[in-house]
């Protein structure tokens, strides 16, 4: 159960977090506490495992990326941790997880490529491919943006 000031803080969190020297005391000043104590009851909601993580969303286009590609990767169960480890650390890949394959389509990796055009998205999984020695793979290219915004728990909350 959540106290109502936990609820407050996770209504500052939950939204962008603004960018500035100390965006945890702006937050904090929102919710009518310091930034100490606001950062004592993000830690303690994380170790109570209330709060997984705090992720960034990245909007591409904004971000000077023309082309983005999820990109789905048939990779053997015993090779999946290492595979999926070498290519999230590539900097153009900003999500990489393991799903279980559907019917069929046997894809079990999946990570999100971005790149100035089409062609450096599939540059990039061929890259990704010879690293990893993965070579079945499909390049998915987003079309339209329908939605990219974040869960709000607490939406009636300052």
């Amino acid at each position: 159960m959540l106290t109502p000031l936990e609820q407050k803080v996770l209504a500052a969190v939950q939204r962008d977090i603004p960018i500035v020297p100390r965006p945890y005391r702006q937050l904090a000043e929102t919710v009518g506490i310091d930034e100490q104590r606001l950062i004592d009851i993000l830690a303690n909601l994380c170790a109570r495992g209330v709060v997984r993580r705090f992720g960034a969303t990245l909007r591409h286009q904004k971000s000077g990326y023309a082309a983005n590609a999820m990109t789905a990767w048939r990779v053997p169960e015993a090779q999946i941790a290492a595979v999926g480890k070498n290519m999230a650390a590539h900097r153009a890949v900003t999500h990489c997880y393991r799903r279980d394959p559907a019917g069929s389509w046997p894809y079990n990796l999946y990570t999100m490529i971005h790149g100035s055009s089409e062609a450096a998205c599939r540059e990039t999984a061929r890259k990704l491919s010879e690293k990893t020695g993965i070579a079945e793979f499909r390049l998915l290219f987003s079309r339209r943006e329908l939605k990219k915004t974040s869960m709000v728990y607490f939406p009636d909350l300052p």
